[in-house]
């Protein structure tokens, strides 16, 4: 049996069973988290048991993988930061939103509407994005929603001091998934 837990310890876990091969991944993304590269095994998810989740709320970052977390730092457009989109259907599956304070939301939004809506980057961009979610994390985020579809053009897990949600990319992803789904249940009530 093998048992682990995160730094603070409110979440715990254990393995009956066995482990797979470790990976060593050094992506921009492992590295800003643990500081250096990580390590990482697997098992089957029958194996595995959650001993004590603390608020941790479970996102699926692929179809072989997910990602947990608590708080999310929000940026867009003002009128999608202002909204209570986010907010709202987060707050349902139990995950805490931090938005952008007056002054970030104002110069991301002019950033947005008056820079990268036009294909203008410029490296005072990034460091402006850099700064909000430097201060997202700081304020305990464990991660970003890139909420606006021209954000990911300048941000990235590469660039952003957290990890970055990129919403174009996720919804996109679902909605295939979606029809996927949907054109094998067609088919299937098709056959009957």
């Amino acid at each position: 049996m093998a048992s682990g837990r995160c730094l603070c310890g409110s979440v715990r876990y254990e393995v009956n069973g066995p482990l797979n091969d470790v990976h060593i991944c050094h992506c921009g993304q492992c590295r800003r988290q643990s500081g250096h590269c990580v390590a990482a095994t697997g098992a089957k998810r029958a194996d595995f048991r959650l001993i004590e989740a603390g608020s941790l709320k479970w996102y699926r970052s692929s179809d072989w993988a997910q990602r947990g977390f608590r708080r999310l730092g929000l940026t867009g457009t003002r009128w999608l930061v202002e909204s209570a989109v986010y907010p709202d259907k987060l707050a349902a599956r139990g995950l805490e939103v931090l938005r952008p304070s007056a002054e970030e939301r104002a110069e991301t939004d002019r950033i947005i509407m008056e820079e990268l809506v036009y294909g203008v980057f410029k490296p005072d961009a990034v460091a402006a994005f850099q700064r909000v979610i430097g201060r997202m994390k700081r304020d305990g985020c464990d991660a970003a929603i890139l909420g606006c579809t021209e954000i990911p053009l300048i941000m990235n897990d590469g660039n952003a001091p957290l990890p970055t949600l990129d919403s174009t990319r996720l919804l996109a992803r679902a909605a295939l998934r979606r029809a996927i789904e949907g054109t094998a249940v067609a088919a299937y009530t098709k056959g009957l």
